[in-house]
């Protein structure tokens, strides 16, 4: 089982990336890398020209009989022999018997995982791009929203809708910078045979392995040991610290838009349908989905480190796993994006209920605003001591704030009436919420400009 589905998936775009992951995609990409090989092998003297031109022209996924290989497979029992078998069908017995001429299985295999990761990683950052988009108009548009600032789940103070959303941005943008750190590291290309030593070819096998990278346009691995399985671990916590900045936003999105908040709400088409018994359900279907595919990715991680320090040149079960959970990874992953890019175009922000809940203490948010004042004349050890006392008064006796610090003859001295009840206004203690929000809102799109 990969990626955690529901009603939502089937009407979501994936953008071809469910393709790549599919059998026919990873038969392609074998051949691919087999037809990379064989070109660089024809280039550098290895194999005749024409075989290797052969084999190029013949690497296409329609030339493979499929049930031929179905066939063989229950005779030898390997996972790759019988695709090579029905290659060198398709090629022609001449041509034939240069295919996948020095390499391993493995050589293939994880070089065409990284080759189909590459293509998926694209279009990861394409969804981050548009999510990006769609946050920093969020910012933009909520720069100004005023509401309740939370810590421990606790009023805390004032803030604007559009600085939690630069928040969320900011975040989001380090994501970007290790998914393009990592690229060198993950997608890469290994022809060193069996044990990674190149055995088989020597010298030239070297010179093979630097082409075969350039015509697949990865690098080559330093030493290509079938046995180092790091980058993958790398590529896996990459994009589960990405999913868990997605998982985040929607945490918040769905607690937020329980209807004691009534802050947001995903976006919602008429017809839909929450629940089979109540007939009013309108549920965060897109927060969900996230929470439960981020939550399962995070485990892939730890699985990784076991198993990738398993001993020797390497070991089949090691190849097993990594092939399953970088697969799986990825599944997991693009159900989360495409549930984010969604949820950030579509969510509608309550303003009314924003200031509603963020006024909800009658100006005890606001304890923070009236302290610096009088620390400026008593220090803020005082002044904390003497406004803890008036709030903390406020909140045991259920008086409204401003009545209990009207009667306090320090603040009586220090404000008038009016000057008070501006002090105790949300939308007057927000800080640089609104100017940060439209200041990242812009850096974001410089940023994206740029991918």
């Amino acid at each position: 089982m990969g990626a955690l589905y529901d009603s939502m998936s089937k009407s979501l775009d994936d953008r071809g990336i469910k393709k790549l992951l599919s059998s026919k995609a990873k038969y392609q990409t074998w051949l691919d890398v087999e037809a990379a090989l064989a070109q660089a092998q024809g280039e550098l003297g290895v194999i005749p020209k024409e075989a290797a031109e052969t084999i190029v022209q013949k690497a296409k996924v329609e030339n493979l009989d499929f049930i031929k290989m179905d066939e063989i497979y229950r005779k030898v029992g390997h996972g790759f022999v019988p695709f090579l078998k029905v290659f060198v069908l398709a090629c022609g017995e001449e041509s034939g018997k240069y295919i996948h001429y020095g390499a391993t299985t493995q050589n293939i295999q994880q070089t065409s995982q990284n080759l189909v990761a590459k293509q998926i990683h694209a279009q990861f950052l394409a969804f981050t791009k548009d999510i990006l988009n769609n946050l920093a108009t969020l910012a933009e548009q909520e720069a100004d929203s005023v509401m309740a600032g939370r810590t421990h789940g606790k009023h805390a103070i004032p803030i604007t809708y559009g600085y939690k959303v630069a928040v969320w941005i900011s975040e989001i943008l380090l994501s970007v910078e290790r998914m393009q750190e990592v690229e060198k590291r993950v997608f890469t290309t290994m022809m060193g045979g069996a044990v990674g030593a190149f055995n088989s070819t020597g010298e030239i096998g070297i010179a093979v392995q630097e082409r075969v990278a350039e015509i697949l346009e990865m690098p080559a691995m330093m030493i290509p040991s079938r046995n180092i399985s790091s980058p993958k671990i790398e590529y896996i916590n990459c994009i589960a610290l990405l999913a868990n900045n997605l998982h985040k936003i929607a945490e918040e999105i769905f607690q937020t838009s329980i209807e004691e908040f009534g802050e947001v709400s995903e976006g919602f088409s008429k017809g839909t349908v929450g629940s089979s018994t109540m007939p009013h359900k309108i549920n965060p279907k897109l927060s969900k989905g996230m929470i439960a595919n981020a939550q399962k990715l995070y485990s892939l991680t730890s699985v990784g480190y076991y198993s990738a320090a398993r001993p020797f040149e390497a070991d089949s079960t090691s190849n097993m796993l990594f092939d399953g959970i970088v697969t799986e990874a990825m599944e997991l992953m693009t159900e989360i994006l495409i549930r984010a890019e969604e949820l950030t175009r579509t969510l509608t922000i309550h303003r009314e209920r924003l200031a509603q809940n963020a006024d909800m203490n009658k100006g005890l948010d606001n304890s923070e605003y009236i302290m610096m004042f009088f620390a400026q004349r008593i220090g803020k050890d005082k002044a904390h001591e003497l406004v803890y006392e008036l709030a903390i008064e406020s909140e045991l006796t259920k008086q409204n704030y401003r009545d209990v610090l009207l009667a306090n003859e320090d603040v009586r001295t220090a404000f008038t009436e009016d000057e008070l009840l501006e002090m105790l206004k949300p939308e007057n203690y927000t800080g640089l919420a609104s100017q940060l929000a439209k200041e990242v809102a812009q850096k974001c799109r410089e940023v994206v400009a740029q991918l």
